[in-house]
């Protein structure tokens, strides 16, 4: 299923979450209210604690909300099944970290390839598709080096190219570039601004750095587990 032409490929409804971790609750999240349409890129900042985190892995459907209605291509995800589950987050959501999380003993192309194995496609049509992404982030020399051999940028394009291995609708990001020095920060957010408005992917970023937002088409302010508001990215940034 998908959503219906002109639906947001990501709608929240009075969603909250409450994390019973001690003896007092914690409110992560308190009555979100979120539309997002297909092919925007938003970036979510806020102080730590506010819920940032906590909103991406409700919309990557690693987490359920405690109250309200998640939405994701159409699909109320509360509906599905654990297999369902997985099956949809594995062909719909794509994830960068901040660590890149890629397996130190495997190849850039073993790691980008992961994903397609997991998702049972041929040995030979994994190949093709390893190759047009490394190709696509600018790595096809750099394929049979294993992390250690890589750059902190270059790690973080490897993870983005196995994020894109099944072709996902939407790539959520939790700080992509707070490992990464200015001119490699630089140069990936110019990449995910190019899937963004070429192969149009949503995206949705949580970073702290407004020179970062910056790449992003809207801003979401969170405060206390609420959307304060959205403004533009600040121009030049």
């Amino acid at each position: 299923m998908d959503a219906a032409p002109g639906a947001p490929i990501i709608q929240l409804d009075n969603v909250h979450k409450v994390y019973l971790t001690g003896r007092v609750p914690v409110r992560a999240l308190a009555g979100v209210t979120l539309s997002i349409p297909r092919g925007a890129f938003v970036a979510v900042m806020g102080p730590s604690g506010c819920g940032k985190s906590t909103l991406l892995n409700l919309i990557g459907t690693v987490d359920a909300p405690s109250e309200g209605t998640l939405t994701v291509k159409g699909v109320k995800v509360a509906s599905l099944t654990d297999d369902e589950l997985s099956d949809f987050r594995r062909d719909t959501i794509g994830f960068v970290y901040q660590f890149f999380n890629l397996l130190p003993s495997l190849t850039a192309a073993e790691n980008v390839e992961l994903p397609l194995s997991f998702a049972g496609v041929n040995g030979a049509k994994r190949r093709e598709r390893v190759a047009e992404l490394l190709k696509m982030v600018h790595l096809e020399e750099r394929a049979d080096h294993t992390p250690s051999l890589l750059s902190g940028g270059e790690q973080q394009r490897v993870a983005i190219a196995r994020c894109l291995a099944n072709d996902p609708d939407i790539i959520l990001l939790d700080e992509p570039t707070g490992d990464l020095d200015r001119t490699s920060g630089r140069q990936l957010m110019e990449l995910l601004r190019d899937l963004n408005r070429n192969a149009g992917k949503t995206l949705v970023m949580v970073t702290h750095d407004p020179f970062i937002a910056g790449f992003a088409s809207s801003v979401l302010e969170m405060v206390d587990g609420r959307i304060a508001g959205e403004h533009q990215p600040e121009a030049g940034a």
